[in-house]
C-alpha cells in the first residue's frame, strides 16, 4: 500500500490567514482557493471588495495547478508560446496558481486572484511557504 502526506483542513486554513497577510501588507483586495490533490476545495477565502468572478477564477487557477500538478504559468507560458491547442485542455492558463509539492508528493494546490496575476502567484507563494517551507511548486525536471 502506498502512503502519502494530505492536506488537512487546518494546514489550508494556516495558508489562508498567511495568504491574506501578505494581501493586507500589499493593500490588495483578493480571493484564496485551495483544493487537495483531486481538485476539491478544501477552503476558500473571499476579501471584502473583490470582483464578483474573482472567486471562481481563484478556483479555478488552483484546479489547473491540482490536476496538472504544474503552475498555472506553465500553461499560460506554453498557450503564449504559441501552443494554442492546450485552450482545448481542462486549464486556465493564467498566472497565480501553484500545486504544493512536499517531498515529492503534490498534496493540492492553490489559486488567488484579485490583483495583477504576478501579485497573485506572490500571495500564493507567500501562503504555502508559511505552511509548507520546504514545499516546491514544480516537479524535479518540470
Amino acid at each position: 500500500m502506498r502512503m502519502k502526506p494530505v492536506l488537512t483542513l487546518d494546514d489550508a486554513k494556516k495558508m489562508l490567514v498567511a495568504g491574506e497577510a501578505e494581501a493586507v501588507r500589499n493593500k490588495w483586495e483578493i480571493v484564496i482557493a485551495i483544493l487537495d490533490d483531486s481538485a476539491i476545495l478544501v477552503a476558500l477565502h473571499r476579501m471584502d471588495g473583490v470582483r464578483p468572478g474573482n472567486p471562481e477564477i481563484a478556483i479555478r487557477k488552483a484546479r489547473t495547478s491540482a490536476l496538472t500538478q504544474r503552475t498555472s504559468k506553465v500553461w499560460e507560458d506554453r498557450v503564449n508560446g504559441g501552443r494554442i491547442s492546450l485552450m482545448a485542455m481542462p486549464v486556465l492558463p493564467v498566472q497565480g496558481g501553484l500545486p504544493i509539492i512536499v517531498d515529492g508528493e503534490c498534496l493540492g494546490a492553490i489559486g488567488v486572484s484579485g490583483v495583477a496575476s504576478h501579485q497573485d502567484e506572490q500571495v500564493a507563494m507567500a501562503a504555502v511557504m508559511a505552511v509548507f517551507p520546504t514545499a516546491r511548486m514544480v516537479r524535479p525536471g518540470d
